[in-house]
């Protein structure tokens, strides 16, 4: 419990555990940003990394020059193509086994029925409408992996969702995260980056569940 209590801690004051890491380690920080957006996005189990709250607070700390702008874009952008890329490599391996492993603290079989779901409905635009839905921007690489999506155009969507997602919240913090507003709420702004797509997938997961219940 207080393992997931300090990472509780991390997610929600993202910006202050980035700036003392910066402050101690230095550029240290780069490789640091790899490790966590490679692991968010490749390695399956680890859906509950933060991922738009820290581009965006890592887009904010650029703008107080404690990160350098063009380093930090291209490191995120190779971390979540390769992270990707590894997901589905995995899911091209394992394959149809995965629909038999049942619930378990590694793996998320709840999560991976809704990236499934996803996925069937949006098609190949999935992998980069994905990016910015937290759980299922984990799990839509390793499902297109499973389906035996065509590598070629799996990889031409990656990369566009990872440039339109690294870019976009990183500069997106760059420009507005250090406005004093922005910076009173940044607590709550983390916390609504979080939340809100995952409500949004949850309600619609919900309202499709209910469409495809027979009425009694």
């Amino acid at each position: 419990m207080e393992i997931f209590g300090l990472l509780l801690d991390f997610i929600v004051h993202v910006d202050v555990h980035l700036s003392i890491f910066v402050q101690t380690y230095g550029a240290w920080v780069y490789a640091l940003l790899f490790v966590i957006v490679f692991a968010e996005t490749g390695l399956v189990v680890m859906p509950f990394l933060p991922g738009d709250s820290m581009l965006f607070v890592v887009g904010a700390l650029c703008g107080l020059d404690l990160m350098n702008l063009p380093v930090v874009t291209v490191t995120l952008l190779a971390a979540a193509v390769l992270g990707n890329q590894t997901g589905y490599a995995i899911g091209r391996h394992i394959g149809p086994r995965v629909h038999r492993w049942e619930q378990s603290r590694l793996f998320n079989k709840h999560a991976f029925e809704r990236a499934h779901a996803f996925y069937e409905k949006y098609g190949a635009v999935t992998i980069a409408l994905a990016r910015f839905v937290p759980f299922v921007r984990t799990f839509a690489p390793f499902v297109a992996g499973v389906t035996q999506m065509n590598r070629t155009k799996f990889t031409l969507y990656d990369s566009i969702g990872a440039l339109l997602w690294v870019c976009g919240l990183t500069l997106a913090g760059y420009l507005f995260g250090n406005i004093p507003f922005v910076k009173d709420l940044l607590d709550k702004l983390v916390l609504a980056i979080i939340l809100i797509p995952v409500l949004l997938l949850v309600l619609g997961t919900w309202r499709a569940r209910t469409r495809m219940t027979p009425n009694a």
